[in-house]
């Protein structure tokens, strides 16, 4: 019922533990497909990909390219955008089937959903951005891109899908979405801190939302692209910390 979308790139470290998490719903039969949309990895994501029985498209980088790439090569009826240093907290499936259900069914109207925010850093930065983004979630409802976007196909299609752009896609996407079809599911999607531990928080967070700003004042995507990977140079692994190796794909994706 689900394909599942992740875009990567050089997503090695942190690829396993988002494809391992997915498994349980594979075997259950509610993740139908998993596309991995790259954009022009140089390690083993996409080795890693297709051993794990991911579908691999290669697209040009930039997340709202790879996202619609992706998109593109999908089957199911409802679609996961997944960042790829991102895991979805165990059990999260039974909560995403009933909501996919209600809409089904007609007892909600066609609406998105995305996940509870979530930091794998202890310590009173890592909950107090936590609670920053759960207050924007709930009261705004303009969840970030690693809170994952849980969308039905015909709702996705009718409001023209993710645009092609290098950055704040997942803005641009949910604020046309509106607060009326967005829901914030109880399930978690624990995320790396990897860039706030190596920019520190104070300074990623007056990033983040400096961004937004230069978004919100109609400066381009591509330098507000420049702009927020300036600490950290100019690849998408900045932002995709870990340790996992091939060694965590025990268990191939695909169901059987």
């Amino acid at each position: 019922m689900i394909s599942i979308i992740i875009p990567t790139l050089n997503s090695e470290a942190t690829l396993g533990r988002c494809l391992v998490a997915l498994v349980p719903a594979a075997v259950d039969g509610l993740v139908q497909q998993v596309v991995i949309a790259d954009g022009g990895s140089e390690d083993r994501t996409v080795a890693l990909a297709e051993e794990a029985g991911a579908d691999v498209v290669i697209s040009q980088s930039g997340r709202g390219h790879q996202i619609r790439a992706g998109i593109a090569a999908s089957r199911a009826p409802w679609l996961l955008v997944l960042h790829s240093d991102t895991e979805l907290h165990p059990g999260w499936e039974a909560e995403v089937s009933a909501f996919m259900t209600s809409v089904d069914l007609g007892r909600r109207e066609k609406s998105a959903a995305a996940f509870r925010y979530a930091l794998d850093d202890s310590g009173f930065m890592p909950r107090l951005m936590e609670t920053i983004v759960h207050i924007r979630s709930s009261v705004a409802k303009l969840p970030y891109g690693d809170q994952a976007l849980l969308i039905p196909r015909r709702l996705y299609d009718e409001i023209g899908g993710y645009k092609p752009m290098p950055i704040l896609e997942d803005v641009e996407i949910v604020r046309r979405l509106g607060r009326r079809r967005m829901t914030i599911l109880k399930s978690g999607a624990l995320t790396s801190s990897e860039r706030y531990r190596k920019d520190g928080y104070l300074r990623r967070i007056f990033r983040n939302q400096v961004c937004l700003l230069m978004y919100a004042c109609g400066i381009p995507e591509e330098r507000i692209a420049n702009y927020y990977k300036a600490p950290s140079g100019n690849k998408q692994t900045t932002s995709e910390g870990g340790t996992t190796t091939s060694k965590e794909l025990v268990q191939p994706i695909k169901p059987s």
